[in-house]
């Protein structure tokens, strides 16, 4: 071996003594004289399991979430139509949500979402599937009842919804887009409360929020930081270059209408057999009201005001102590009868005022005036 080749290896032997000698010495310096390489070097070991989150993470959200998401369901309706040669077909499916409010498997979702279906496929939470049965839907508050028969099921609290501030901060629990994105969960703020969407004379006051609420949310859950439900997410505003505009029913709105549900498969009104206007909706037709009222367009024959005399351009201003002076008023007075109230009305014929006592009939399935 010549001289050349001889240092060579003599380098080489001493590079590997020294580097051994300096890995040892970082070691046992650094690592385990707790020096500044010892937080990069743990950051690759595996954490250690631990069920303790803290604070900052275990939010008001986080914990309502835990609570409600359970009671949240998908809910899958199959669409048919008939071809030509009038067999009935399979044309697709709508994927909504629902809340499970009883634990005899009653779930409230939307009118909308079952539509005429009979039956339904209920996804719960934990990844079960079962047939549901359509109990009872009411199109004018778009609510409807699903009933399974599944035991031990988580149930979501009602809250009050009458108690609700603007600003207060709320989460949104449904499928937005179908079950792909089931239970997703959406944070925001109560924007605004008594908002009213919707055809005239439909005066339901609706809660406003800017939680995200996408196609698949209707029927979902809207709660509060208590982790009560205060709401059944129903609509939202879709236009370009408009966001953060959703609404829910209230959770007191809700709750007299899935009782009758139960009950009686369909919601009991009372009604008084009219078609009217008020002042406003009088304007839009070129018409001009002289008092705060509704004026009779038409009674129905047979109904409670043609029974007890009303006719068409009397004026409607008083319900017993309640001031008739438009639609809205006149639905929330009517909102505190039941069927077969007796009740006095004040109206105006000829500038002439008059009372005369009229007795609720249930309303028509398509008419509630």
């Amino acid at each position: 071996m010549s001289k050349k080749h001889i240092i060579i290896v003599i380098a080489a032997i001493i590079l590997i003594i020294v580097g051994a000698a300096g890995g040892y010495f970082l070691n046992n310096t650094f690592l385990h004289n707790g020096q500044s390489f010892k937080g990069t070097t743990n950051q690759l070991e595996p954490p250690k399991k631990t069920d303790k989150i803290s604070d900052a993470r275990n939010t008001w959200a986080v914990q309502a979430a835990k609570k409600v998401s359970p009671a949240v369901v998908g809910i899958t309706t199959k669409v048919y139509n008939r071809d030509m040669f009038n067999r009935k077909v399979l044309v697709g499916e709508g994927v909504g949500s629902g809340v499970i409010f009883d634990k005899n498997g009653y779930i409230v979702t939307n009118n909308h979402v079952v539509g005429d279906s009979k039956t339904v496929i209920v996804s719960l939470a934990d990844g079960q599937s079962t047939e549901g049965t359509v109990v009872g839907s009411d199109a004018r508050t778009d609510l409807a009842v699903v009933k399974i028969n599944v035991s031990n099921l988580t149930v979501a609290e009602f809250g009050d919804s009458d108690s609700l501030q603007a600003g207060e901060p709320v989460i949104a629990i449904g499928n937005p887009l179908g079950l792909e994105f089931q239970g997703t969960v959406t944070a925001g703020v109560i924007s605004a409360l008594n908002r009213t969407i919707g055809a005239e004379g439909q005066s339901m006051k609706l809660i406003q929020t800017d939680a995200a609420i996408n196609p698949g949310n209707s029927g979902g859950a809207l709660v509060n930081a208590d982790g009560q439900v205060i709401g059944i997410n129903s609509a939202k505003i879709s236009k370009e270059g408009v966001e953060g505009l959703g609404f829910a029913i209230p959770i007191n709105t809700v709750r007299p209408i899935l009782e009758s549900l139960i009950k009686n498969g369909k919601v009991v009104r009372p009604y008084l057999g009219i078609y009217g206007l008020d002042k406003q909706m009088a304007g839009r037709f070129g018409m001009e009201l002289q008092v705060d009222g509704i004026y009779v367009y038409q009674v129905i024959a047979g109904g409670p005001l043609a029974q007890a005399g009303i006719q068409h351009g009397d004026i409607l201003i008083k319900m017993d102590d309640a001031d008739l002076k438009d639609f809205n008023a006149l639905q929330d007075a009517m909102k505190a009868h039941k069927v077969g109230d007796s009740v006095t009305i004040t109206y105006l014929r000829n500038n002439v005022q008059q009372t005369v006592q009229v007795t609720l009939q249930e309303a028509p399935k398509d008419d509630e005036k």
